[in-house]
């Protein structure tokens, strides 16, 4: 493999505080890419932070420069970033984004929204031009491996977060959510998860309620929504049809009084823990209450679904790699072998004007028969010389069989 390198850190090996401290774009970077660094990629999300590079041949002091250039973007101490970082290199860089697309690397298995992120950090590299031969056919792998992953296997069919699940629930338990109106409490990770899932569905009647309302405001953005403060929840619940409860508390902050009465059903689903809703309130008139223990078998069910997809779509990242090594073993080659066809092309026009000389005038379609001949000639003659050198670059003899092809054709040692 050339040599790709990936440093990163993710919701398995650093804290949100960290993560978000962290949120950079490409364009930051670039512009103290060092100069070790050919091409480079980020893929910055809410659970991970990724930089992808190729390096100069020989250098060897790969993560410290890389380290540095996350650190200072963002005004940090590498220090800081070191307990928290992962470094992976060649083959293990090159798995480790394939499995991140096809989600197996995700805080929920298979959740679909990574490979739009991957595929925005490939599309990002091009417009800042930070991108070589290297990266772009890495990406595009990934990308491919992610896209049959989700199209062979069953790896994101079944919702397998809890949010998801309890999105899910609603929909059955009421026949569909277009025309209800949503609230969810709180907008921590599990209350985001339940806003990007009910996003992912086109739901628009959201509102959200949260401790901080301000971060509620941000929250409810992209929604056709209302935020409010947790003092207005009881204003926010009667607006509404389904509640998701998702914050952290250690008391119940839905009660009796807080729901009021009611002329019209309302169903809450609490995936909160502790519990955000007094049990008390499935007792009222109108009202279904749906706890944790109501969704888990349903998870679990889903969540074993999606592992037993697994081997599936390791076969299928498997597949792609070996594609992937073998166009990184042709582009090894393809600097000797363009110099080797413009060399013997050289040959072929001084040799045809050499022969037109002898001939005198000839009509276009005597010219064009022997334009033909003579690029049908070359072609057939550097026709196994080229194959043989992509089936050699992969093996130990490359050097030797790339040598011997510069010496027989005279051409530089040092190829461009």
């Amino acid at each position: 493999m050339p040599p790709i390198l990936c440093l990163g850190l993710n919701h398995q090996t650093a804290p949100v505080a960290l993560r978000e401290r962290l949120n950079c774009s490409l364009a930051t970077l670039a512009g103290h890419m060092p100069t070790a660094v050919t091409e480079l990629a980020l893929i910055s999300t809410c659970n991970r932070i990724e930089l992808y590079a190729v390096i100069q041949p020989g250098e060897t002091a790969a993560a410290a420069p890389l380290l540095n250039l996350l650190a200072q973007t963002q005004q940090l101490d590498p220090a800081e970033l070191e307990d928290y970082v992962y470094f992976l290199a060649g083959d293990t860089a090159v798995h480790h984004l394939l499995r991140v697309a096809c989600g197996l690397d995700s805080l929920v298995l298979g959740e679909p929204q990574i490979l739009g992120q991957v595929t925005d950090a490939y599309v990002t590299a091009v417009a800042q031009r930070t991108i070589g031969p290297i990266l772009d056919a890495l990406f595009k792998t990934a990308i491919r491996a992610g896209k049959r992953a989700r199209t062979e296997t069953a790896i994101s069919s079944n919702p397998a977060s809890v949010s998801s699940v309890a999105i899910a629930l609603a929909q059955q338990a009421l026949g569909g959510l277009a025309h209800r109106a949503i609230l969810v409490v709180g907008v921590g990770e599990m209350g985001q998860l339940a806003l990007k899932a009910l996003r992912a569905r086109g739901l628009t009647q959201v509102s959200v309620a949260n401790r901080t309302k301000s971060r509620a405001e941000t929250a409810v953005a992209p929604f056709n929504g209302r935020a409010y403060s947790l003092d207005e929840l009881p204003q926010a619940i009667q607006a509404a049809d389904v509640v998701i409860t998702a914050t952290y508390s250690p008391q119940p902050i839905v009660d009796i009084k807080t729901i009021g009465e009611r002329e019209r059903p309302l169903l809450i689903v609490d995936i909160a823990v502790p519990r955000n809703v007094d049990t008390a309130v499935a007792a009222l008139p109108h009202v279904r209450l749906y706890s944790l223990d109501d969704l888990q078998a349903t998870l679990d069910d889903s969540l074993a679904a999606r592992t037993a997809e697994i081997p599936q779509v390791e076969h299928i990242i498997a597949a792609e790699t070996e594609q992937l090594s073998t166009h990184y073993v042709e582009l090894t080659v393809k600097p000797l072998i363009l110099e080797m066809r413009r060399k013997a092309e050289q040959i072929r026009e001084t040799e045809l004007e050499r022969a037109l000389r002898h001939l005198g005038d000839v009509d276009e379609q005597t010219m064009a028969h022997l334009q033909r001949f003579s690029h049908s000639l070359v072609n057939k003659l550097l026709h196994e010389p080229t194959i043989r050198l992509k089936e050699k670059a992969g093996h130990q003899q490359a050097g030797e069989y790339a040598t011997a092809v510069r010496e027989l054709f005279g051409l530089p040692e040092h190829l461009s």
